[in-house]
């Protein structure tokens, strides 16, 4: 191996807010360093795996459980995973010998970011929200350097080490499968729950068409997650509306690019690639999220005038359809918002964090520039946050 083939092992994931970030850098630093090896190091759920095989990256999975624990029992067992995981990290860490290692959060990226700071690798870390989780906070004290998403990100963005980026958006797989796309003169509605749906949202929307005035004229493209496709496909199906409604969709970034209006959890992925898409958003944070960050995500796009947001507590399908109809019936509304989504948009951020880790991996290409620390450099192109 030399400095034209280095070798990049991106740690984290399980969920598609921490792993698509990972995957975007991936595409970014293949695109900069044809010949670069990467492997991502995770867990062995079946989402993560099947994910990466379809965006043709090699993957590894080691035994991780998140870093907490209710009593002594489980936080000594806690202990004992980390253990078993560093273990993991090492040898594969020894096998295939990275010369540069990005943790992208994830109860999964401790061990193996930790694991390559204690044999001298250099670390990094990407933090997706504005209040960063328990892996990456731990993890900052140890790394050389700090992606962060928002300037304002809590207790990170005052680090020497930080530098602000935005949140690397993924291209579409190259082998999703898009199928034929249905045609449509009307506006279409995107809804997703997140890689795994939400039941909430799924109730929601299924109510609110059903009600409303404007269905017939409506394409909906919903993502349900693997539950409660099933019954939303037969609700539609009788409501006789057109509709493209899936499980998962792999080639989200294909459903974006065709939607006039989405309705989703606010994950600082997801709102990054809102932004990106010039896309307007009904908003309705999961309520479950750490230090309820994505209620936090919501509000500044509502406060960009970007979005509305509907607590989950609060949503219904009267509620929903109101916003629905308000918004559907209005293309200037819509227009104006999504003026509003883009102007927050950061457009490279994917290839600034690719750039940054060949550099830390002395690949002798990476044209990137020297970054002072801190938040004092001029932001990449494409907007602030």
């Amino acid at each position: 191996m030399d400095n034209l083939t280095p070798h990049i092992m991106i740690a984290g994931g399980k969920t598609g807010g921490h792993l698509f970030p990972g995957i975007a850098v991936a595409q970014a630093i293949q695109r900069i360093a044809p010949k670069a090896a990467i492997l991502f190091v995770g867990t062995d759920h079946p989402f993560e795996t099947e994910t990466l095989e379809r965006y043709g990256f090699a993957h590894k999975s080691i035994i991780a459980r998140p870093l907490k624990g209710k009593n002594l029992f489980e936080k000594l067992s806690s202990m004992m995973v980390i253990m078993v995981s560093m273990m993991q990290s090492l040898w594969i860490i020894f096998r295939f010998k990275p010369k540069a290692v990005l943790g992208v959060g994830g109860f999964s990226s401790f061990a193996v970011v930790f694991s390559a700071f204690l044999t001298g690798i250099p670390t990094a870390i990407q933090e997706q929200n504005s209040i960063p989780g328990i892996t990456n906070r731990m993890l900052s004290r140890f790394v050389k350097k700090i992606f962060i998403a928002f300037k304002e990100t809590r207790t990170l963005a005052e680090s020497p080490k930080a530098q602000f980026t935005g949140n690397p958006i993924r291209k579409a797989a190259p082998s999703a499968d898009t199928g034929e796309p249905l045609q449509h003169t009307g506006p279409v509605l995107l809804v997703t729950g997140g890689s795994q749906g939400a039941h909430s949202i799924n109730q929601a929307v299924v109510g609110a068409i059903r009600e409303s005035s404007i269905r017939d004229q409506i394409l909906l493209i919903h993502q349900t997650g693997q539950e409660d496709e099933g019954w939303v496909k037969a609700q539609y199906e009788d409501m006789g509306i057109r509709h493209d409604t899936r499980a998962f969709f792999h080639d989200m970034p294909v459903c974006q690019d065709r939607a006039d209006l989405v309705i989703c959890r606010s994950g600082a992925g997801t709102l990054s690639e809102l932004a990106l898409k010039g896309l307007p958003a009904i908003l309705i944070p999961f309520p479950h999220a750490a230090d309820d960050h994505q209620t936090h995500n919501a509000r500044a796009a509502v406060n960009q005038g970007a979005a509305v947001m509907i607590a989950d507590k609060e949503l219904s399908a009267s509620i929903l359809g109101r916003e629905l109809s308000r918004l559907l019936e209005s293309p200037e509304t819509l227009a104006q918002m999504g003026e509003a989504s883009q102007s927050m948009a950061m457009a490279d951020a994917d290839e600034t964090i690719a750039r940054s880790l060949l550099d830390m991996a002395g690949f002798a290409n990476s044209g990137s520039n020297t970054v002072t620390p801190g938040l004092t450099e001029t932001p990449p192109k494409g907007g602030t946050a």
